[in-house]
């Protein structure tokens, strides 16, 4: 049997739970309400955006998103059909195929991106003083390196 968390574990972990599913409803609320764009709409957008030539390779991104591959299908199909990204052949290697931002989907997002950092502002940052910033930076970065290399791992090694 494992062993259960402690008091102040278990009050951490579902204080945890309960407030980042609430901000992250709330958040997807307003990115709808001010955008008619989803939260994964969004996170494709502003990946697309930064990447050289606003075009990933389809697995690059599903990764990126930590999405699997028939989620990421879905999601660039959604998205194709209202013109803010293109799918395209790989340039390099004509099997693989990329996701390409259009220019309705930047405009899309660069509208989108002041209502979002607005909620972002008010639902979390405007409540955090600057050591808080700096704990939560430091706690999730070591945690998102800890899962990719563990996920990194089991998808090259699946049956160690």
């Amino acid at each position: 049997m494992t062993e259960s968390l402690d008091r102040t574990r278990l009050a951490a972990w579902r204080a945890y739970i309960e407030a980042s599913q609430r901000l992250f409803t709330q958040l997807e609320e307003d990115l709808r309400a001010d955008s008619a764009l989803s939260f994964a709409d969004y996170h494709v957008l502003v990946l697309l955006s930064e990447a050289p030539g606003q075009r990933l390779r389809m697995g690059e991104l599903a990764s990126r998103l930590v999405f699997s591959p028939s989620r990421l299908t879905y999601q660039i199909s959604s998205m194709q059909r209202r013109g803010l990204v293109a799918r395209e052949s790989c340039p390099q290697d004509g099997r693989g195929s990329e996701a390409v931002l259009t220019a309705a989907g930047l405009l899309t997002l660069r509208d989108a991106a002041p209502h979002h950092l607005n909620s972002v502002r008010t639902n979390l940052m405007d409540d955090l003083d600057d050591a808080e910033v700096a704990c939560l930076t430091r706690i999730f970065e070591r945690l998102g390196r800890r899962l990719r290399a563990e996920r990194d791992a089991s998808t090259t090694h699946p049956h160690s």
